[in-house]
């Protein structure tokens, strides 16, 4: 995965082509040889900035991992976490935003991946028509009757792998049916047998998604899953965060937010949201949050 450190050390190397073309090519061949007197003096310094830029670097990220433990204070012991990744979710970062929420305290209910049918807009006939024989399975208000497409199996899902309780819940035979059918449909898939529900769900993110309203999908996904869970964080790499995570964040949703998990300081920011969201909804975090790096309160 490309990294903050990797897009620095690039665009200092074609700085430094381009300062050296620029000294090479500047002056009249009689100078040729102070020319390169003076690249060999650009190229040291160029490389003594990036080596001093990818200390600074290592040294957020070991410090990031150092003081992860005292920052969460167990805060999320007895509590469970149900991530939902995206079509084309890093499964690397996954796992490791998943060791950290053990290191908080709380534990991962299950890892459910969305299927590229799930979030494709010349699939919305076959999530709407699955939705609404779904919703027809469970309890009258258990799903909003004006809920749109994507709204509304958000919430089937949301039922099906969170609850609203800060203790979670545990699995019923509703819940596994829709796990059923969203399986069955390639929608959703996730573990074989069917874990507790958890009070909160992480969701990360993957692929950009389609400019033909794939927007719309992920803020319906993201506020159905939150209609039904005590709290929802969406998580998103650097990238994301002038992206899809970005746009996320004008729409309509109480989840929190936050970019940059490819990094140390991201992934602890993402747990530290997750522990704010069990009673206070909402926020944008990370490297381009608008609420600032990490929740404080």
């Amino acid at each position: 995965m490309i990294t903050l450190r990797h897009h620095i050390v690039s665009l200092v190397s074609v700085f430094l082509a381009l300062t050296v073309g620029v000294v090479l090519g500047a002056g009249p061949l009689s100078e040729v040889g102070r020319a390169e007197g003076d690249a060999t003096s650009v190229d040291a310094g160029l490389k003594t900035a990036v080596r001093a830029e990818q200390q600074r670097a290592a040294f957020g990220d070991a410090f990031a991992g150092g003081v992860a433990g005292i920052v969460y204070a167990g805060r999320l012991t007895d509590r469970s976490v149900a991530v939902v990744t995206m079509p084309g979710a890093d499964p690397d970062v996954v796992s490791l935003l998943e060791e950290q929420i053990g290191v908080a305290g709380g534990t991962v209910a299950g890892t459910y991946a969305a299927g590229d049918a799930l979030v494709s807009p010349g699939e919305k006939s076959l999530v709407d028509t699955l939705g609404s024989q779904l919703m027809t399975q469970q309890p009258d208000g258990a799903v909003s009757a004006e809920a749109t497409t994507y709204d509304r199996i958000g919430e089937l899902i949301g039922l099906a792998v969170a609850s609203a309780k800060p203790e979670g819940q545990g699995a019923d035979g509703k819940a596994a049916a829709i796990l059923e059918g969203l399986a069955g449909a390639d929608l959703l898939s996730g573990p074989k047998e069917q874990p507790r529900r958890a009070p909160l769900v992480l969701v990360v993110l993957g692929d950009e998604p389609s400019t033909d309203g794939g927007d719309t999908i992920l803020a319906g996904l993201v506020s159905g899953l939150d209609r039904q869970a005590t709290g929802v964080v969406v998580a998103g790499d650097l990238a994301d965060g002038a992206g899809q995570l970005g746009r996320l964040r004008t729409a309509s949703t109480q989840a929190a937010t936050v970019d940059g998990i490819e990094s140390p300081a991201g992934r602890v920011a993402t747990v530290v949201a997750l522990v704010r969201a069990l009673t206070t909804p909402g926020g944008a975090f990370g490297a381009s949050g608008s609420d600032g790096p990490l929740p404080l309160g």
